[in-house]
């Protein structure tokens, strides 16, 4: 029998962290089309609130987020306080993906679906996990207060 890859390996674990796939996209994200029209609203609104910061440019779910900047700078958009961004570098992946996922964990009660490990092991990340993710953050987010949803 053929050995699963390293990224089916990594949704495996966290779909067993977590008691199985999630239903549907994350709250507040109303579908108004395909889950592709869900995806492309959740990418716009991750490039909007990190256009700002150097050394980001969020393009995908996947390489986009490899050095973790682009997880500080999104949770920085909405803590600033919580730590110096311009203080990060960009070859330090461990660090900012530690510190981005402890401060989302900390101030947003987002859960840590992602490792550390896992992520720095992995030269890209796997956008299926990242999306997975974000889509948390942005639930904890709403639940916070700290991002407004249009009502129906």
């Amino acid at each position: 029998r053929p050995r699963a890859s390293a990224r089916a390996q990594g949704r495996s674990a966290i779909l067993e962290k977590f008691g199985g796939a999630a239903k549907g996209p994350a709250p507040h994200l109303k579908r108004t089309g395909s889950t592709a029209t869900v995806k492309a609203m959740l990418l716009e609104w991750c490039r909007a609130r990190t256009r700002s910061y150097q050394h980001v440019e969020v393009q995908n779910f996947a390489g986009s987020w490899g050095s973790g900047l682009a997880f500080c700078a999104l949770i920085h958009s909405f803590f600033p306080d919580a730590f110096d961004y311009d203080a990060l570098d960009p070859s330090a992946r461990q660090h900012n993906f530690a510190l981005a996922f402890a401060t989302a964990e900390e101030r947003a009660g987002c859960a840590p679906l992602l490792e550390v490990e896992d992520m720095v092991r992995l030269p890209v990340p796997d956008a299926k996990c990242v999306y997975t993710y974000l889509q948390e953050l942005y639930r904890c987010l709403v639940a916070k207060g700290l991002v407004k949803t249009k009502k129906r």
